[in-house]
């Protein structure tokens, strides 16, 4: 079965962004470290899966071709299949994009059991948090920068569920961002 991974920027605190979607606090530039980790993880993966929010900006950023990208990232971004998981899509506005409602689970489930490589999300707030609380994720890669924003948008959204992690590896970068890869405990 494909592994489905999550990738977030994080600040020390927990937060994937400000209270009103601020991005102000990451860590830029990347090192080359960072950008070589990345690159070895995401390999395998051949469908993104996105909120509805998130791909509003996501998609059309990469089809601009963002400054200080390199083109094989670009290409590999826009090439990429992706999902965008909206109750309030009916169709997609976006270019290899579908959209998904209905059961997160179900649809999870459905896209891990067919065949490929493995399946990435970047989130957004609500959808990390509901992957996250029903277990759906199979590995965590958490990007956590050293900083602390006080309040935002938790990666960890349900505070009534309880969830155990073990961590696979931690790795330092030369930018100061340090990333997290967990799995979740399951029993």
């Amino acid at each position: 079965m494909r592994k489905f991974k999550l990738q977030v920027q994080v600040s020390v605190d927990g937060y994937m962004a400000g209270p009103n979607g601020e991005m102000d606090w990451l860590t830029f530039p990347w090192t080359d470290d960072i950008s070589a980790y990345i690159d070895a993880f995401t390999a395998p993966v051949d469908c993104i899966v996105l909120g509805r929010r998130l791909a509003e900006g996501f998609i059309p950023t990469w089809a601009a071709g963002p400054e200080g990208e390199s083109q094989a990232g670009i290409d590999k971004m826009n090439n990429t299949p992706k999902v965008v998981i909206s109750d309030s899509l009916t169709e997609s506005p976006w270019d290899n994009a579908v959209v998904a409602g209905g059961d997160l689970t179900e649809t999870i489930n459905e896209l891990k059991a067919r065949p490929g490589g493995d399946i990435i999300t970047y989130g957004g707030g609500t959808l990390v948090s509901d992957l996250i609380a029903r277990g759906l994720l199979d590995e965590l890669h958490l990007f956590v920068n050293p900083t602390a924003i006080g309040a935002g948008m938790p990666v960890f959204g349900h505070p009534d569920v309880h969830q155990r992690f073990q961590l696979v590896t931690a790795h330092p970068f030369a930018c100061g961002i340090t990333a997290l890869h967990l799995e979740p405990k399951r029993s």
